[in-house]
């Protein structure tokens, strides 16, 4: 797919804050993990060792993203429930009905 200038500038402003409200619900999980007294406290250390090694790995904490894979970027935010299709509305119809595509497959 032939990426338009307007949406990859698009995508570039909504990022840091698409992962910036991400990691917010990751930190609520992680404190009411921390939270939960009828755990020892090495359970939940290891616990949250374990997740934060899984999450870091997800789009919403990190995510390298080239103009020419944008569909897929925005495909695997999308399927990691970092961002809703809702929130593409300002992209181009081209760009969405290519999204719909890969999410019927």
């Amino acid at each position: 797919m032939d990426v338009s200038k307007r949406d990859w500038k698009l995508f570039c402003e909504k990022i840091s804050g698409w992962q910036e409200r991400y990691m917010e619900r990751l930190e609520d999980e992680y404190i009411k993990l921390l939270s939960d007294k009828e755990k020892s406290a090495a359970d939940r250390f290891w616990e949250l060792y374990n997740l934060m090694r899984l999450d870091k790995k997800n789009p919403g904490v990190f995510l390298q993203s080239r103009k020419s894979e944008l569909d897929f970027s925005i495909l695997r935010l999308l399927r990691n429930d970092v961002i809703t299709f809702e929130e593409l509305d300002e992209f181009s119809d081209e760009l969405k009905e290519t999204i719909k595509v890969y999410l019927r497959e």
